[in-house]
């Protein structure tokens, strides 16, 4: 695995709704539930099943999206004995809009910041030249994408979908359409972790090969936790979406500057 931390490729405009996204993701995640918990480790009980009540109400579950079944007992938040108390909703949730709640979710820090970081190297560019408004529906349509067809690759599942991955996979994927030559300063870990300069067709093809891997349960424990296969849908969504700007798209600038603290020579992308 790589970790982008820098791309070379500068904006012409504030990219306000990728910052609005990051400030919202942090926020939500800041006011759910159990968080205290999450960070220390130790949860309690009645912190487990404060967050189970409220993943319930507000996750997007692939059962609920594909067959309409909404569970007739669900964790009200209580404690009864050393399990959660269930009982009937007391609210009425929507299915279809569970998925955009669902975005904004995210069961712990590195989930968070993972996201995020990939949000705000990437997502910047992709705003810069879809445009402010076309970019936040891009960024909704492609999480929409990305929940239902991992939900109808698991119609009968139960577990909860959260997280932006699915919405910022489609934006890896516009990016990668956009800006293939785009130079790309990740962190490798060989021993320690290297830095390299390398182009973002490289870096961002890597990451799709190895959502497809992982989503087949080779080489990854926790298959069964991270909806890989949503990833795959949402970054073909963002490839599909973003193919009509292509031609349009100026190519990014040919990187110079500072490597190391000696002048880096100019290089042709490759």
């Amino acid at each position: 695995m790589v970790i982008p931390v820098h791309d070379v490729n500068p904006v012409r405009r504030t990219p306000v709704v990728t910052y609005a996204l990051i400030a919202a993701n942090v926020l939500v995640f800041w006011f759910m539930p159990g968080l205290s918990g999450s960070v220390a480790g130790d949860s309690t009980l009645a912190q487990t099943c404060h967050l189970h009540a409220f993943l319930e109400h507000y996750a997007a579950v692939p059962r609920e999206l594909i067959h309409h079944q909404l569970p007739q007992l669900v964790p009200t938040g209580g404690v009864r004995g050393a399990g959660c108390l269930l009982a009937p909703p007391g609210y009425e949730k929507s299915p279809p809009l569970s998925v955009l709640t669902a975005m904004f979710l995210h069961g712990g820090w590195l989930h968070l910041l993972g996201n995020m970081l990939f949000l705000l190297i990437f997502g910047n560019n992709v705003e810069d030249r879809m445009g402010h408004i076309r970019f936040a529906l891009f960024y909704v349509v492609c999480g929409y994408a990305a929940s239902y067809g991992f939900a109808v690759l698991n119609a009968d599942s139960t577990d909860p979908l959260i997280g932006a991955s699915g919405a910022i996979a489609g934006v890896l994927g516009a990016y990668l359409v956009l800006y293939p030559k785009a130079r790309v300063w990740v962190l490798v870990p060989f021993l320690v972790f290297l830095p390299l300069r390398l182009p973002a067709w490289l870096v961002l093809g890597f990451w799709f090969v190895l959502q497809a891997v992982y989503s087949s349960g080779e080489g990854v424990s926790d298959v069964g936790t991270v909806a890989y296969a949503a990833h795959i849908v949402g970054f073909l969504a963002g490839m599909l979406l973003a193919w009509p700007l292509k031609r349009g798209t100026p190519p990014p600038p040919e990187p110079r500057g500072l490597l190391f603290g000696r002048r880096a020579r100019p290089r042709h992308s490759w």
